[in-house]
């Protein structure tokens, strides 16, 4: 396990990942049992053994152990981890936000899986489903256009002037010598750096001979020599800034590049390859100013390259940190402090925040306004509105009329969908029959025909079964049952009531075995009119009655092969 115990019994240092540490205290809390639990927990969990790898992910989970043991205490529980009861662990976290259970959920688990004391029930609970759920927040607004300016013309001074210091840093470094012969100067400390890599005080103290206390009374400058022939984190932030504006490559791909990734097709062009965390491998070409950007950068972080262990070779990112070769990794304070080292504004006065995910937002928003449109398949300039009118209007009298018979059957279908059922009893009961009969265009006699019976489909009266509205005029209609639920040419009469509630349970049936969406829309537009149109227009005694004659079965239904299925 990457941990051990300090000095002081109560507190524990890990060691993580990049040759760093973190330290945990525990010493001040109310329950040390439960709090040596999750530190334990916690031990285990960090890389290689557990997902936490970085000191800032393990701090965030240290500071949730401690106000887990806090208000569990506060709650009157003093007991270890193998003490803890539903009760407790549930009011926890039922009053906790999603990461405070998430990690607390991480810590017990990795303690339970090394130990396994929990009790059966907390261990089902630890190993089950979350209560919370992450909070999604809104989408990522691009960048004003203002702060963007400032933001980009930052990136390009700083990259100018690093590359004028490196320069002149690795020139004056051809007029130096042995420092060990010609005493400590900035020329010859950039001497020596060009020959063994970035170097600290101590070890140029004892390249000379002298102590490190003597060596920082009367010499100056090794950290601006080191700085200037050696990018560290600081120099590196204004060139991946710069590269994610002008590429839009994810945060996670751009870090992980690596030089194997990169290839260079002809002189200004580059074929860019990187890994994306949510879909793999990914490639771009480069544009011309992208290519020199990254071109650059590696001129500029050759002489650190030739000076770092072979697992660090192939990293694009490469930084010193504390005078050692180092992978950069781009936190977020550490582009706090370089946006307050050069006083970069927003809009709103304040220190401008840098999110690597809003320069990819910005990118994109940029790029459709500069290139085509998704919307626009001519010319970009152009509004819908205009593409419509002028280059996907029909371009003969033939095509105009079928696209204006299109509009009006769409048209004519959202009036039909709005318009109510024709149920019998309330129509006839309404004095509103007559209107009916005329608005359908009923020939004389057909109004008794269809209370008879004599004109009968499935589901319920039609009005002109060879005229439907889903096949050849003089054809049988072809439309399934339940679209007759829809059909404006339909009556429902108090006969039709056993087959209504057929194809209520058919629909019952196909919810429980169809996914959501695709009930939703398959059949969601005619179990809703059923339900809420059609059936409550029938007395309750008589659905009643028509119910005892219904089963839970298709064979009751007339249905094809292929719509037991749909």
């Amino acid at each position: 396990m990457p941990a051990e115990v300090l000095r002081d019994p109560l507190a524990l240092k890990l060691s993580l990942p990049g040759e760093t540490t973190a330290v945990i205290e525990i010493g001040d809390l109310p329950n040390l049992r439960l709090a040596a639990d999750l530190t334990e927990g916690l031990a285990a969990s960090v890389h290689p053994h557990g997902p936490l790898g970085k000191r800032t992910t393990v701090n965030a989970f240290a500071y949730t152990l401690r106000r887990m043991v806090r208000e569990l205490a506060e709650d009157g529980f003093e007991g270890s981890a193998a003490e803890l009861t539903r009760a407790a662990l549930g009011a926890f976290w039922l009053r906790s936000h999603y990461l405070v259970e998430y990690r607390t959920r991480t810590l017990l688990r990795a303690f339970d899986t090394r130990h396994q004391v929990l009790a059966e029930p907390v261990r089902q609970m630890v190993f089950g489903t979350n209560y919370t759920r992450p909070v999604v927040g809104e989408p990522l607004p691009p960048y004003a256009p203002a702060e963007w300016n400032r933001l980009i013309d930052l990136c390009k001074r700083e990259v100018r002037r690093l590359a004028e210091e490196h320069r002149a840093m690795v020139t004056l470094a051809e007029s130096g010598q042995d420092p060990a012969i010609g005493g400590w100067s900035e020329a010859n400390g950039a001497w020596l750096m060009l020959r063994t890599g970035p170097v600290t005080r101590t070890e140029v103290a004892a390249h000379l001979g002298i102590t490190p206390n003597v060596f920082t009374k009367r010499h100056r400058g090794i950290e601006r020599v080191r700085a200037a022939l050696f990018p560290s984190h600081k120099e590196a932030v204004p060139y991946v800034l710069l590269l994610a504006a002008w590429t839009g490559v994810v945060p996670d791909g751009l870090t992980g590049l690596e030089i194997p990734g990169i290839r260079w097709i002809g002189k200004q062009a580059t074929l860019l390859s990187y890994t994306k965390g949510r879909t793999g491998q990914e490639s771009l070409v480069l544009s011309p100013r992208a290519s020199r950007l990254l071109e650059q950068w590696l001129q500029h972080s050759a002489l650190l390259r030739g000076h770092v262990p072979d697992e660090l070779a192939e990293h694009v990112w490469l930084v010193t940190r504390q005078g050692r070769p180092a992978r950069a990794a781009f936190e977020e304070y550490t582009m706090r402090g370089w946006v307050r080292s050069h006083d970069l504004r927003g809009d709103d006065g304040g220190l401008l925040r840098i999110d690597r995910r809003r320069l990819r937002t910005t990118f994109i928003a940029q790029r459709g306004q500069r290139q085509w449109s998704l919307r626009a398949t001519i010319d970009p300039n152009h509004s819908p509105q205009v593409e419509g009118d002028h280059y996907l209007s029909a371009a003969t009298p033939a095509q105009k009329a079928v696209v204006e018979e299109i509009a009006r059957d769409a048209q004519g279908d959202l009036l039909r969908r709005a318009s109510a059922p024709l149920v019998v009893d309330e129509a006839a009961s309404a004095a509103g029959l007559p209107e009916e009969v005329h608005r359908l265009g009923l020939a004389e006699g057909a109004l008794a025909e269809l209370l008879s019976g004599q004109r009968d489909v499935f589901s319920g009266a039609c009005v002109d079964h060879f005229a439907g509205l889903h096949g050849p005029k003089g054809k049988p209609c072809p439309a399934r049952p339940w679209v007759c639920l829809l059909c404006p040419l339909a009556l429902f009469a108090p006969r039709h009531l056993p087959n209504l509630l057929r194809l209520k349970a058919f629909f019952a049936r196909q919810f429980r075995q169809m996914p959501r969406d695709q009930f939703a829309a398959v059949f969601a537009p005619y179990a809703r009119r059923l339900s809420a149109d059609i059936l409550p227009r029938f007395e309750k005694a008589a659905i009643a009655a028509a119910q005892l004659d219904v089963g839970d079965g298709d064979a009751e239904l007339p249905l094809r092969a292929e719509e037991t299925t749909s």
